[in-house]
């Protein structure tokens, strides 16, 4: 057969194919196929909304999804309260056990560059990749950091001044993160924010997290996220 003529019969296969459909991870209505883990805070369905409420005494905590995610296209809207830092885990992971991990830390405390870092991590730990939500004035809304594990940003903002800018406090923001093998991108009301390369994980959960707050400072802040849907790829 001609090679036109299998390129052809290729291009229509793949117009026919169907399209990867948009799954709800939440239903507006229940937390069916979601648990608490890490920590105390409260997640409540409310009308459409996942509300999740910082509790006293309480580390991080995340509401993560029963099923894992490899290669996919993942949405969702955030409004938080400005006092309250929070993310949202992918491609994440929950220590079954304690153990420790050892992992290249470019920003250690002692300020080596490249220090080999230990983590010691308790059982029902959550860790990895998370898209950051905070306030503008932070400048990292929309940045992937490695929570627990690496412990820092792994992208640089620097020189990205509509990244800083994306999110709206107090309001509604919409976030997109795309994963496609060692590629991960990220977007916050539609700007491009995360560009980079990483392998550590490439499979694992989906977690909303509910940052714990000081004893000095604390209240009952909440975070709140609806409209939570994923394509796998």
């Amino acid at each position: 057969m001609h090679i036109r003529n299998v390129l052809a019969i290729m291009a229509v296969a793949a117009a026919g194919a169907p399209a990867a459909d948009w799954i709800r991870l939440f239903d507006g209505k229940t937390l069916k196929g979601w648990s608490v883990h890490s920590g105390t805070a409260t997640y409540a369905a409310e009308k459409g909304v996942i509300v999740g409420t910082a509790v006293l005494g309480s580390p991080n905590s995340f509401l993560c999804t029963d099923r894992e995610f490899g290669d996919f296209i993942l949405e969702f809207e955030v409004n938080v309260d400005p006092e309250l830092n929070s993310g949202v885990q992918f491609r994440s992971q929950i220590a079954k056990e304690p153990f420790e991990i050892k992992v290249a830390d470019k920003d250690g405390k002692k300020g080596k560059k490249g220090k080999e870092a230990v983590r010691k991590m308790p059982a029902d730990r959550v860790f990895g990749y998370q898209i950051e939500i905070a306030t503008k004035a932070t400048g990292n809304c929309g940045n992937v950091y490695d929570e627990a594990r690496r412990a820092r940003f792994l992208d640089d903002f620097k020189d990205r001044p509509k990244a800083k800018e994306a999110f709206k406090d107090k309001q509604w923001n919409k976030f997109k993160v795309e994963c496609r093998g060692d590629s991960i991108k990220t977007w916050v009301n539609g700007v491009a924010c995360a560009n980079f390369k990483d392998s550590m994980t490439k499979r694992g959960i989906i977690g909303l997290q509910v940052h714990q707050i000081p004893k000095d400072k604390f209240k009952p802040y909440q975070v709140r996220f609806r409209n939570i849907r994923i394509k796998e790829l």
